[in-house]
């Protein structure tokens, strides 16, 4: 800068322009990030192994088909489908994509992720025309267990029941993860880049995404993230049309795209995206790691519907079929002179196959052993794997297994109180020492949350540290559970299952929501990947009184409640809490973890009170009826400081009542329990009991609704069905009636 006696007013015009006159510098930004390419245009060297005529005829077949399969569906999603065709074929047969058409789930390949997950057209288009050419040659199908594999003729059947999906479902090949929602693709792809990348693994994950999704939040946090661990083994193929759904993306990203990659410090190559020779170009410099080591972006311009009639090139493409008439034109201008019944279009696809002769497809199966030949043998990766997690236990969380004796560590002091965040610390920290392959993190809240412990075990994720374990995502929950949990999903040479924990306050775990949704579908459209994953809700209930509503975790269950595929849990102590963990690793089904941040009573054992193991069939009785002669009552009760509560004001309702008190911990594994096992759910709760029930829950009173008849919901179910105001939890809770005087009144005026 100047060093001048002068002084200036910016506020004035004249001011203004005298300090832009002597001191420019101060409005110039230069921007920083990764290196930066363009290559659309430039006079490239042929490559060999690219035949960019006959990469283009299979272009053209897989767009035939992707119009024929459209034509079929009368729905679906053309624009995308077709301006990344070129992208999808080059990267198949670039030499640079990991992929073994004959085993496309060798733990070894390359994953690839569909951001842009509704391009299904495009998927199963391009799948089907690799086994076809397979089978054209009399080659055996993939062996691989749970893989879907399609044929041409399977299209026809295109987003109907028992057809080729509508939204990518990771059974297929070439899709490593189910997707659909814009931008989760982006957070599930950097989570297999860092797996892999932390178990000494060269695998890439290839992103397929559309620019429009970038205006997804969790798609920054994403990018954010990848920069900053430097992931250099993710790269993004970006189909840069303009496009989203209901017009320009400009209408919500105003910047020059460009921004919103070299900002957060991607390299960046720029090519024409239907130009196969410049594609080929930036595959094999992403590979070799152009720039400094950074994740890569390649930045396709392309026409969105390309070669799809009127719609070219315009939102309407994105999910617009043309008219039946309009269909037979676009396919005749692709010179596909097909019959065009409306009620027979195996026979377009038929005449689409037809142009593909023996040339492409001897060149599309010399591409696919070529991709096929990157994978090295699974015996070797998992060796890798070995050598590099040298002095670490080989074992993933299967192994996780109750001992039968419960170490110090593991056990917190009955009569004695302890924070069930302490318990989770304590577990995490003892799981991360027995399995190589635990990832955990949480979203800026370590220090609260106490992840720390077992985060330091092999230390924090970073560009010094790949081989950590511990992640730091930031203020950015939505990429913490689509990264962790896509993390969970994948398989690693060996076998080796990982697992993950990702950790916010209770009443901020609706913003994973939906990538846990994803995750959740992920696992029941394909067994074989099914993800173990902890959500901590970590201060749940009113506990964190002081912080006010905005904080007080009373109703984040009812959402993840309704989800199926997994279970919340809310254990009652430190000692139910880990029970309820052991429980989790041997399911191996995602749970949504309730912990509390304040000293919660540790349960005395021992007499008519059950161990705390029997948390994990969901309700186990605490104290049985005592004969008593009296009316009989049964208290059904979820939360720690509920319970103890109740317990204070216990003798002023035996007054009045024989009361049973039956412990909730999780009330979806009662409802299993009693399907396994109705002899002991009979005995913790009758049918005849459930007549007498009353429940208490420091939280959304639905949570325990299972508990009751349904006639009984408004009278005999108390929960916290208001938003509170700041103050001391005791405060809160007495302002909901649940402090031992409120809950005695509501106790006895149940019997009234």
């Amino acid at each position: 800068m100047l060093s001048t006696s002068r002084t200036y007013n910016p506020l004035d015009k004249s001011g203004l322009e005298a300090l832009k006159g002597s001191e420019p510098a101060r409005f110039e930004y230069r921007v920083g990030g990764g290196a930066y390419l363009n290559l659309q245009g430039v006079p490239l060297a042929s490559l060999p192994e690219i035949d960019e005529e006959k990469i283009a005829v299979l272009a053209r077949v897989v767009r035939g088909l992707i119009f024929a399969s459209l034509n079929a569906s009368k729905s679906g999603h053309p624009g995308g489908s077709s301006s990344k065709t070129e992208q999808l074929l080059t990267l198949l047969a670039s030499g640079v994509l990991g992929f073994d058409a004959w085993h496309p789930k060798h733990p070894g390949r390359d994953r690839v992720v569909w951001s842009a997950g509704h391009c299904t057209p495009l998927l199963h288009s391009t799948v089907s025309l690799v086994y076809e050419a397979l089978r054209r040659k009399g080659m055996k199908s993939p062996t691989d267990q749970h893989v879907l594999i399609h044929y041409p003729e399977d299209l026809v059947r295109f987003r109907s029941f028992g057809g080729p999906s509508g939204h990518v479902e990771s059974d297929s090949p070439l899709a490593d993860t189910s997707t659909g929602s814009s931008g989760h693709g982006f957070s599930a792809g950097l989570g297999f880049a860092v797996l892999h990348r932390s178990c000494g693994l060269a695998t890439r994950a290839f992103v397929l995404a559309g620019d429009a999704e970038t205006e997804e939040g969790m798609s920054y946090e994403a990018r954010n993230v990848a920069s900053a661990l430097g992931m250099r083994n993710l790269v993004v193929t970006m189909d840069f049309n303009g496009h989203g759904i209901d017009g320009p993306i400009t209408d919500a990203m105003p910047a020059p795209y460009l921004n919103h990659w070299i900002a957060p410090g991607w390299n960046v190559i720029e090519v024409n995206g239907h130009d196969i020779l410049e594609l080929a170009y930036a595959y094999r410099l992403a590979e070799q790691n152009f720039g400094p080591e950074q994740p890569t972006v390649v930045l396709c311009h392309c026409i969105k519907g390309k070669h799809y009639g009127r719609l070219e090139n315009t939102s309407d493409s994105h999910g617009t079929p043309l008219s039946h008439a309009e269909y037979v034109e676009v396919m005749k201008k692709l010179d596909f002179d097909i019959p065009g019944n409306q009620k027979d279009v195996a026979a377009d696809i038929a005449v689409v196959m037809s142009a593909l002769g023996e040339g492409e497809t001897d060149y599309l199966l010399e591409r696919l052993r070529a991709a096929a030949a990157r994978i090295r043998p699974e015996a070797e990766l998992r060796e890798r794997i070995t050598v590099t997690l040298a002095g670490r236990p080989m074992a993933d969380y299967t192994s996780l297994e109750r001992p039968a004796t419960l170490p110090p560590e593991l056990v917190f002091p009955e009569g004695g109180a302890a924070p069930t965040r302490k318990a989770t610390e304590a577990w995490f920290d003892w799981a991360m020492k027995h399995t190589a392959f635990f990832y955990l993190g949480a979203g800026d809240l370590m220090k609260s949350i106490l992840t720390g412990k077992a985060e330091n075990v092999y230390g924090v994720v970073s560009r010094t540290n790949p081989l950590g374990r511990g992640l730091r995502f930031g203020i950015a929950e939505q990429n913490m559970a689509m990264m962790s949990a896509a993390m969970a999903q994948d398989r690693l040479p060996g076998g080796f299952r990982p697992m993950s924990a990702f950790a916010t306050y209770g009443v901020f775990t609706p913003m994973m929501a939906n990538s846990v949704r994803m995750t959740l579908i992920n696992n029941d459209v394909n067994q074989h990947q099914r993800a173990f994953f902890i959500m901590l809700a970590a201060h749940d209930g009113p506990e964190t009184g002081e912080d006010g509503p905005t904080h007080h975790g009373l109703f984040w269950m009812s959402l993840f409640d309704a989800y199926p595929g997994i279970k919340v849990y809310k254990p009652l102590d430190a000692n139910e809490t880990i029970e309820m963990l052991f429980l989790a690793a041997k399911r191996g089904e995602p749970v949504a973890l309730s912990v509390a941040r304040p000293p919660t009573p540790v349960l005395k054992r021992g007499g008519d009170v059950a161990p705390a193991i029997e948390a994990v069939n969901g309700a186990y009785i605490l104290r049985p009826f005592r004969g008593n002669g009296k009316r009989k009552l049964v208290l059904a009760v979820c939360g720690g400081q509920m319970m103890s509560n109740l317990l204070e004001i216990l003798p002023d309702v035996e007054e009045a009542a024989d009361v049973k008190i039956v412990a909730v911990t999780a009330p979806s594994l009662f409802e299993e329990l009693r399907d396994r096992d109705p002899k002991k759910a009979e005995e913790i709760l009758s049918d005849e009991d459930r007549r007498r029930v009353v429940t208490l829950h420091n939280g959304w009173p639905g949570f325990l609704y299972p508990f009751l008849l349904p006639s009984d919901y408004r009278s005999r179910a108390f929960g916290m069905n208001k938003y509170s105001r700041s103050g001391a939890p005791k405060d809160i809770y007495k302002d909901f009636g649940f402090h031992p005087a409120g809950m005695r009144e509501k106790i006895l005026g149940s019997l009234r």
